[in-house]
């Protein structure tokens, strides 16, 4: 039988960073018999494998699944397989195209790489729901669909918008919430994790139990993480996203690029540190105690660790101190390579700068490069340009900075 820490301490870890539980009243009895029977609680959350390379943002709902790992209970990694074949809506003005079952495998063992960085693989229970979806015959589809109703699933926000645009909705678009729901049957789930925006797919989840004779899952929902901007959603396509593949250097003056008001957030979505630590923490550096610059040197280090090594994110942090507070350059720097020709200047035997910076990634457009150039805020090999054309040619190396990040650029 395991061993639990008392249900109110439970509930502070699991409620830390939690946008919302439906029903807290409910996770407490759960919680109160898993305490007197021993019995973990089976804790379940489903990811399609449809985008395999991981960033920060995505790993929020990792961390909460590893809370419940953390107190003993178990967590079931669900890939979904099959339903990956239908493609969630959420989020969606229109049919999102199916991925094909060589794609969903390959997609499928990269997840299972990636989320034991953050979960412990021999206390993980990991399924895939074709294990049951692939036995499913038509009338129990049908038997499934009979127990939800079209009104229902047009309270669906993307539905319902959809639907009065008289844009077309395909009829196995609404089974993705249905096939969703059923899962947790299939698995008993005590408590189902997702994102805000799953909401609606997790509630479905909650009254098909019911439907099926079972005791209703606890729904939570985690926030929508914000991106080094502070504004927008962590998103690779915003650039302004943290890769959990990312170099430790890079990852590491990635998050001493946010905020101070920031940095707590990245603390209560990004870390294990308790909650009353954290309020301990804001009240410390609020006092002059603790100074913000070594709280998030201790969150960068943390978070660096977590994906990479403790090693690593001690070089990290030295490396960035040698080069943003000693005016020194890192004895390691990420190496990337360009191809000359799509950046070279027609105009002279140059290349353009701001070319440059969009491929390594330091601006997500050319005039946003051409705006920071101006600004004086680029250098190349230490020292600083306000014009976008350099003199270089193919084969020839340039070390570029911009405000915190430094990379070597090979013009290939």
């Amino acid at each position: 039988m395991a061993n639990f820490p008392p249900v109110d301490e439970q509930l502070a870890y699991i409620k830390k960073g939690a946008a919302e539980i439906v029903k807290e009243s409910e996770l407490r009895s759960k919680l109160e018999r898993s305490l007197a029977s021993g019995k973990p609680l089976r804790v379940k959350a489903g990811f399609d494998p449809t985008a395999p390379d991981l960033h920060l943002g995505h790993t929020v709902l990792l961390r909460k699944l590893k809370h419940f790992q953390d107190l003993g209970h178990t967590v079931i990694f669900l890939i979904g397989d099959f339903t990956g074949m239908i493609g969630d809506p959420t989020g969606r003005s229109a049919t999102r195209p199916p991925l094909s079952r060589e794609q969903i495998a390959e997609n499928a063992e990269t997840y299972k790489a990636q989320v034991f960085r953050i979960l412990n693989p021999e206390k993980t229970v990991v399924d895939f729901n074709s294990r049951w979806f692939s036995k499913f015959p038509a009338e129990d589809f049908i038997r499934l669909m009979a127990k939800y109703t079209v009104s229902q699933m047009l309270e669906r926000e993307e539905f319902h918008k959809r639907f009065h645009e008289e844009k077309p909705i395909a009829m196995h678009e609404l089974l993705y919430p249905l096939a969703q729901g059923y899962d947790s049957v299939a698995l008993e789930a005590d408590v189902e994790l997702g994102g805000v925006d799953q909401k609606f797919n997790l509630l479905v989840g909650r009254e098909l139990q019911r439907a099926y004779g079972q005791e209703s899952q606890v729904v939570l929902t985690t926030p929508i993480l914000e991106g080094l901007d502070g504004v927008n959603k962590m998103s690779k396509s915003l650039g302004n996203a943290i890769g959990i593949h990312e170099a430790p250097l890079e990852m590491y003056g990635k998050v001493m690029s946010i905020s101070d008001e920031m940095m707590w957030r990245y603390y209560e979505l990004l870390t294990d540190v308790r909650a009353e630590q954290i309020a301990q923490m804001k009240v410390d550096a609020a006092s002059g105690k603790s100074h913000p610059m070594a709280l998030k040197k201790e969150l960068a280090r943390g978070i660096v660790a977590d994906f990479h090594s403790a090693e690593a994110a001690a070089k990290a942090a030295e490396d960035w101190a040698k080069q943003f507070q000693k005016d020194q350059v890192p004895e390691e720097i990420e190496t990337v390579s360009v191809v000359f020709a799509e950046v070279a200047n027609r105009e002279d035997d140059g290349v353009r700068l701001a070319k440059i910076l969009v491929k390594i990634g330091f601006a997500a457009s050319t005039s946003e490069a051409d705006r920071k150039i101006k600004e004086g805020a680029v250098s190349v090999d230490g020292v600083k340009t306000t014009t976008s054309a350099a003199k270089a040619r193919a084969g020839v190396t340039l070390t570029l900075r911009l405000g915190r990040k430094i990379k070597k650029v090979v013009l290939a």
